[in-house]
């Protein structure tokens, strides 16, 4: 009994020797610090010791990047710019087996589809009266995944359902699926197809030069985000319809690049048509009323709401009645739409040390009232309102230009004066 014991641990020390030297195998403690990437959370110092990189820092510095690169867009432009208050946007997700790639951990189709979910959600914040679809391309294929709607909810649901990676991209096929139904949307609606896509190439069944040339007269904007590298055809789609074309260095940037869309952009001359829409306010049902839901044909019991022109009854907001086919709103959602029409202005970063010697910094943010001093007399990083001249911290500043969109100093000053 005691040699066989002998034997088999030292077999079993001889596999540990074969495991440690293959390096396939990691302790548990490894394992997790291998996952979570935690080396990426740290940065040198003046001293040249290690210690955790300032997030807080950070994710104002990207915010203030894209909030710089938005007002410097606008000022090239002219005064008045118009921004189309109804989007209708085809997110198309490449599914092929490239998005398994594992360049993006853990791959490529998990960061996609993490990174879609905060941009659906940020999508409808910004844009109250828009709608989003959704379009998977697996095997070649184009499948329209979601119908183009309004609720975030079903949206993310119905996308964490169908994660598979299998067989080529299919551009082409994509495009004419998109066109199919953005050609029936209204002409006050803008047009907008949104491409994540992670291959190398794309495997089409026909001349897709056709395509591009029936969404550019579609009026049919389309923007693509690669994953990998640049691509002639996707950079060509893009000039050809008025989008952008960009490509994501890593997970940071590519969430960055894609928080971009969505904002509303500026409209395109000839593709702005400003039309009269009718809509509906419709009133909410009572509870434990049983009716037929005209979206769904299924029988529902309480919620929902009532058309005020054909009495219909749809579950969510905003959308379009089944029936009579007006535009159903509430009005909080049309309230919340216009507030990029007139975009609180970005504010300017205070020193930490004052110009002048006779300057007075504020001591507590005007929004929060949290203290703006640290170490003694020294003070911390924060902002201030051009117009009012009111200091704000960090995360006052990106609560009042992506939440609030309005400045609580200048409110109060022209309380003040009124």
């Amino acid at each position: 009994m005691r040699e066989s014991e002998r034997r088999k641990r030292g077999e079993d020390d001889d596999d540990d020797e074969e495991e440690d030297n293959d390096g396939n195998v990691m302790e548990a403690w490894e394992r997790a610090y291998a996952d979570e990437r935690s080396w990426e959370a740290l940065q040198e110092d003046e001293s040249g010791l290690l210690r955790p990189i300032d997030t807080k820092t950070l994710v104002h510095a990207q915010y203030r990047r894209r909030l710089l690169q938005r007002s410097s867009t606008s000022s090239l432009a002219s005064a008045r710019i118009q921004k189309g208050l109804i989007r209708y946007l085809y997110v198309v997700i490449d599914l092929s087996r490239a998005a398994s790639e594992t360049d993006y951990r853990p791959s490529r189709m998990v960061v996609v589809a993490k990174c879609a979910e905060a941009f659906i959600r940020e999508f409808f914040d910004q844009n109250p009266l828009s709608h989003v679809g959704l379009v998977t391309i697996r095997d070649g294929v184009a499948q329209r995944l979601t119908d183009i709607g309004g609720s975030p909810e079903a949206q993310i649901k119905a996308l964490m359902g169908k994660l598979e990676c299998s067989g080529d991209a299919s551009m082409q096929n994509a495009l004419e699926l998109v066109h199919e139904y953005l050609s029936q949307i209204p002409s006050y609606g803008h047009r907008e197809v949104l491409i994540l896509y992670s291959a190398l190439n794309t495997c089409d069944p026909g001349d897709i030069m056709e395509t591009i040339h029936k969404c550019k007269k579609a009026k049919i904007r389309c923007s693509v985000i690669g994953l990998s590298a640049e691509i002639f055809i996707c950079k060509h789609l893009c000039e050809e319809t008025g989008g952008s074309y960009t490509v994501a260095l890593d997970e940071s940037h590519f969430k960055e690049l894609l928080l971009e869309h969505a904002p509303p952009p500026p409209a395109i001359a000839e593709y702005a048509v400003a039309n009269l829409i009718k809509m509906g306010f419709p009133q909410r049902g009572a509870e434990g009323v049983v009716s037929i839901c005209s979206c769904h044909k299924e029988v529902k019991v309480g919620g929902g709401y009532t058309c005020p022109r054909c009495k219909a009854r749809v579950c969510e907001l905003p959308t379009e009645c089944q029936i009579c086919g007006l535009t159903l709103v509430s009005s909080p959602h049309l309230a919340r739409s216009y507030h990029h029409l007139f975009p609180v202005a970005p504010f300017d970063e205070v020193s930490i040390f004052p110009s002048k010697l006779n300057q007075k910094i504020p001591q507590t943010c005007y929004g929060c009232q949290q203290s703006l001093v640290i170490h003694g007399s020294k003070s911390n990083l924060h902002v201030s309102c051009p117009k009012c001249n009111q200091h704000f911290c960090l995360d006052c500043d990106i609560y009042i230009h992506e939440s609030l969109h309005n400045c609580p100093g200048c409110e109060s000053h022209c309380r003040l004066t009124t």
